[in-house]
């Protein structure tokens, strides 16, 4: 039978006491569940000697640089903390191990354990706003992170030589089924004019993955005696972030203007093409990315997607995009068109939800090859 290779993350502590290994990085956010965070932790008993190991699942918000972290203030806000003990273990209901730990266990020997948590869904995803060229250190935003330490107790201090920290990402995937199709249309009569001026706008598609370019078609009916002496398009981000008042920031991603003159009693009818990327805004303080790990570069900020059943905690509540079609007449005529922004299911994504005890590659899941990532 063909074998399934499965890159496994392993992060170890600075004393290598503590080994913390993840089938994955990313958990996707699914509306209905999120991917539980399964993974083994190794550790080394002689040297715990009458301690214990914890492992926490912390979801926090970064709202201020760490170098303005003066007189004992965190720009911090820790929306979801979860801890457990993992060793000694615990009697309580265990839950069914999944076949990665499974092999995990099998492969690492009596001194691993299994280690799980679920992300609650009203939980934001992993979102990175933008720093200003000037701006050091932490980049303000949402990070999940899983954290390995040894201590007498839980509310012991964590030192840094005996503990493992790694970064997470809470992440969203396009839906399988387009909606329908954006369109907008408006009627706008003027001073001294008695007919009205009517502007169509629409958008092949409403959802659009990263990189791909958007075609707006415009059609302007001027039945008024006023001139249309230029069109404006543009995509807007608009990210709501409600930490203490609620608060909506935009920020153009992509702009096209054109000279396009519509006399009075005359149509026209065009297509503008826009591809709003991170490479042509990256000077652009504040403006909401995706979530990204070490070493790895991002994209602009995916569309939420959420479940009615439920609202996000405060924090960055929700990321969308339109497009925004100006017509210029003496005063703009504004339309806007919202569709979704996102990055394709990848293939190794199973679409159901996950199985008790069993994942959906089990019987094919070798552990052959072992990739660290700090």
């Amino acid at each position: 039978a063909l074998s399934l290779f499965h890159r496994v993350f392993k992060k170890s502590s600075p004393n290598s006491k503590l080994t913390v290994y993840l089938g994955k990085r990313d958990f996707v956010d699914h509306l209905n569940y999120v991917d539980p965070v399964d993974g083994v932790l190794l550790v080394d008993p002689e040297y715990l000697k009458d301690r214990k190991v914890f492992v926490s699942l912390t979801c926090a918000f970064y709202y201020g640089r760490e170098d303005l972290d003066v007189l004992g203030l965190s720009f911090r806000k820790d929306l979801y903390v979860s801890t457990v003990q993992v060793f000694p273990p615990q009697q309580e209901e265990k839950k069914p191990l999944t076949r990665l730990q499974e092999r995990l266990l099998k492969k690492l020997g009596q001194h691993a354990y299994p280690i799980h948590f679920t992300i609650p869904q009203n939980l934001p995803c992993s979102v990175t706003l933008q720093p200003g060229p000037e701006d050091t250190g932490k980049a303000c935003g949402v990070d999940y992170e899983l954290q390995a330490f040894c201590a007498k107790t839980v509310e012991e201090k964590i030192h840094q030589r005996n503990s493992v920290h790694l970064a997470i990402r809470k992440v969203q995937y396009a839906p399988e089924k387009q909606g329908p199709q954006p369109m907008v249309e408006i009627s706008r009569s003027f001073l001294m004019s008695d007919r009205s001026l009517h502007l169509e706008a629409s958008l092949d598609k409403e959802l659009y993955y990263h990189g791909e370019p958007i075609s707006v078609n415009v059609q302007v009916t001027n039945n008024s005696t006023k001139t249309v002496k230029r069109v404006k398009i543009s995509v807007r981000q608009y990210a709501d972030i409600c930490l203490f008042s609620t608060a909506q920031y935009k920020c153009p991603v992509a702009v096209v203007e054109a000279d396009d003159h519509v006399s009075p009693s005359s149509t026209s009818c065009h297509v503008y093409t826009l591809t709003p990327v991170l490479g042509t805004n990256r000077e652009k303080r504040g403006l909401a990315l995706d979530g990204k790990l070490k070493h790895e570069d991002t994209n602009l900020a995916s569309s939420t997607m959420y479940a009615q059943l439920y609202t996000l905690v405060n924090c960055i509540s929700c990321v969308c995009v339109c497009v925004c079609v100006f017509v210029c007449v003496y005063r703009d005529v504004t339309v806007e068109l919202p569709f979704v922004l996102m990055h394709p299911k990848p293939t190794d994504q199973p679409s159901s939800q996950p199985q008790s005890g069993r994942t959906h590659s089990s019987e094919k899941l070798t552990l052959d090859l072992c990739e660290l990532r700090m």
